[in-house]
């Protein structure tokens, strides 16, 4: 690696370096709750302070997909106060800036906004925790992005091609091709760069004068067979990689010996895992850039809490601990008892030279009792740190060692035996657990119709995106495929060729795995509109509450509270919500409780009209048929009719409303002589009811129930 004299500033770029800061990392914890917020202040400052050109942020901003209200409020406040200012920005950008940002509704980078004072931009690609999702695919860097506070690039909309297309940056006679791509799943992704999908764009002129650099945020080490990305897969025109996700600290830039280029990665700003990787050292990373030349210089975080970390194989004392002693595990708890306090105090000599560390340490201490031994309680163990530790219910871990046993002893490999850290082998995603799940299962619950493949990527999306139709939308999806099948096959209406022919087309989609993601994508597109079809439904049921008082007649003064205040006032409420004209297959028995009972109500006008009861009372049926002279079998009834017969007997209910007795009256001597007068259709949307005869009511504990609610 080429050094430089980062003293020459006319020709310099100076660009700080971070990933997967965590922003709401624990946040209602009583005492880690600030860590994420402190040391982002920390970093900014550091940037302050170097006067750099802009800060890099590799992904993992924010911990949570949607973060809270406080830790947004935190984080605006935090670039507000560091890069906002007049301080002259000294690079300009030679790209087009509608191809960078196209996805933004202000497709320009944020300190060229004349509405705008930016002294430090912060250019930064979303990570696995806080990339885009929902309906119109937005994360949380987006609001960052649309306030003017940070620009969101290396987002690609494409899951078919990816082509990166750079930020071309000139400061002086240095010109750098800023290259990003957002977190994508590794499976896809790596079957993207074997098939020859992505592509890295390069500038036309003088391609060699430019200094590649490139932002990812993907699995590094190998997880599984595809389920990482392989340094080899990146072009080596590239000078520099910023490597996001892993939270390992290996800052110092590593050449890669085929490719050629270096890999830097910076790892997390705070532990969210007690691991041997998140014990090294925090650091950032401050980059000088001249031509072609480049300097990292490491930048210790000095708020990061401290972790320490140490493990015990108990197998290995065997002068300490004998399995066949009855207090061993008094022993063994003693023992551990002398290990966390020291480390307590190492933590505390380390503190000493760094006030602004946290007071408290991580402290996690990893026991192997493998050999016979038993575990003593954690819980007990812990109560004696609850005052001098970060973490006193996570202290002690036990696990034991699983040996792989070889199916020929004399060619045993004791090399193979060696064991391994606890954390490795213990990242298990979801998709791998259902998958695992139906593999193993008996084969009356195997899936027959649906594959393991798509079945976990829409419990994936239903865990880390809260995408609660996904599942559902995914079965009918592939439900109506598949009977689409079975119709241009004509398949015969037996049994056993139905099954035949199931498992064939069920055996195709599982080794077309791109017909397969495409089904996934599309199921998922659905569950979105889904949720936003509800979402609107439930803003106009709302609004229609509020506009009660607009729809009714002038006579009826009283009556103009919303439904919702006085649904379970009795006869005091003689007014009851119609249908909604929807299917009564589909939303008959809503949450909501508005049935549906012909398609007549769907073009019935929405003022509710009083209607004319007969004399006496009538039966279910009997209403049910007045009200539809021909039912179906999938007819249901509306709440109004339910509510009817419910409120004909409140001699057992408690009256709720909150209107004052004086209107009630008024509003009943109203509504009865509204009802002797104003004879009208039997399907109108309201429904009004002053009958004081006692019969057997059906439904009676129903309305009880939802007025408790």
């Amino acid at each position: 690696m080429s050094t430089i004299n980062s003293q020459d500033d006319e020709d310099t770029f100076k660009i700080l370096i971070a990933t997967d800061i965590h922003l709401g990392y624990l946040e209602k914890d009583p005492v880690r709750g600030n860590d994420t917020f402190v040391t982002l202040n920390e970093i900014l400052d550091h940037a302050q302070n170097n006067e750099v050109d802009f800060i890099l942020l590799g992904g993992d901003l924010f911990h949570e997909n949607k973060p809270s209200r406080k830790t947004v409020h935190s984080c605006l406040e935090s670039l507000r106060k560091y890069c906002m200012g007049d301080r002259p920005v000294q690079f300009e950008i030679l790209s087009d800036q509608a191809v960078n940002f196209h996805y933004s509704k202000f497709p320009w980078v944020n300190y060229q906004d004349e509405n705008l004072n930016i002294s430090i931009p912060i250019f930064s690609i979303h990570g696995n925790h806080d990339d885009p999702t929902g309906a119109d695919a937005l994360c949380a860097l987006d609001i960052l992005s649309c306030a003017g506070l940070l620009n969101h690039f290396g987002r690609s909309t494409s899951v078919e091609k990816i082509d990166i297309s750079p930020i071309l940056l000139r400061k002086g006679r240095t010109k750098i091709a800023l290259y990003g791509l957002g977190a994508i799943p590794d499976e896809r992704l790596y079957r993207m760069f074997v098939n020859k999908q992505v592509t890295m764009l390069r500038p036309k002129e003088d391609e060699d004068s430019w200094f590649n650099l490139f932002v990812i945020h993907q699995n590094r080490s190998k997880h599984g067979a595809t389920n990482y990305i392989p340094e080899q897969f990146l072009d080596d025109f590239i000078d520099l990689v910023v490597w996001g996700h892993e939270h390992e600290c290996k800052i110092a830039p590593s050449q890669n010996e085929q490719q050629r280029f270096y890999v830097s990665q910076p790892g997390s700003s705070v532990v969210t895992s007690l691991s041997p990787g998140e014990a090294v050292k925090k650091h950032i990373g401050l980059l000088h850039v001249k031509g072609k030349k480049m300097k990292m210089q490491k930048i210790a975080l000095e708020t990061v809490r401290t972790f320490h970390m140490e493990d015990i194989v108990l197998a290995d004392h065997p002068d300490l601990f004998n399995p066949d002693n009855p207090k061993v595990t008094q022993a063994i708890q003693a023992f551990c008892m002398e290990k966390v306090e020291l480390m307590l105090d190492k933590a505390e000599r380390e503190r000493l030279g760094n006030p602004r560390q946290p007071e408290k340490p991580l402290i996690r201490l990893r026991v192997d009792y493998t050999g016979g031994f038993e575990p003593f309680s954690v819980h007990r163990f812990s109560q004696k740190y609850v005052d001098r530790v970060a973490n006193p219910k996570d202290i002690i871990h036990f696990f034991r060692h699983r040996e792989q046993k070889e199916k020929d002893d004399s060619d045993l490999n004791f090399g193979k035996l060696v064991s391994r850290p606890a954390s490795e082998g213990m990242t298990l995603r979801v998709e791998d657990l259902v998958k695992q799940y139906f593999q193993t299962a008996e084969k009356k619950v195997q899936l027959s119709l649906l594959t393991e493949r798509g079945m976990g990527e829409a419990v994936q999306e239903f865990v880390d995106k809260e995408e609660k139709d996904a599942i559902e939308e995914l079965v009918k999806f592939q439900l109506e495929k598949t009977q689409r099948f079975l119709k241009e096959r004509r398949t015969d209406a037996e049994e056993e060729k139905i099954d035949e022919e199931v498992r064939k087309f069920r055996e195709s989609r599982k080794k077309n795995t791109e017909e397969e993601d495409e089904e996934v994508r599309e199921a998922m597109t659905r569950a979105r509109a889904h949720r936003s079809e509800d979402t609107v439904l439930v803003a106009a049921s709302s609004d229609e509450e509020l506009m009660d008082t607009g729809m009714k007649g002038t006579g009826d003064s009283d009556d103009g509270l919303p439904a919702t205040l006085s649904r379970g006032s009795g006869r005091a409420r003689g007014r009851a919500r119609g249908a909604r004209g929807q299917n009564s297959t589909a939303r008959g028995s809503s949450r909501r409780g508005r049935g549906s009972t012909s398609q007549e109500t769907a073009t019935s006008s929405r003022t509710y009209k009083p209607v004319s009861v007969p004399a006496k009372n009538m039966s279910v049926m009997d209403a049910f048929r007045s009200l539809k002279p021909e039912p179906t079998l999938n007819s249901s009834k509306s709440y109004s009719e339910f509510f009817q017969e419910t409120i004909e007997d409140d001699s057992d209910l408690e009256d709720i409303s909150i209107v004052p007795s004086s209107k009630v009256n008024q509003r009943l001597s109203t509504t009865s002589s509204r009802s002797k007068t104003g004879s009208q259709s039997q399907t109108s949307r309201g429904v009004d009811f002053e009958s004081d005869e006692d019969e057997f009511d059906p439904f009676k504990s129903t309305a009880t129930s939802r007025r408790t609610k």
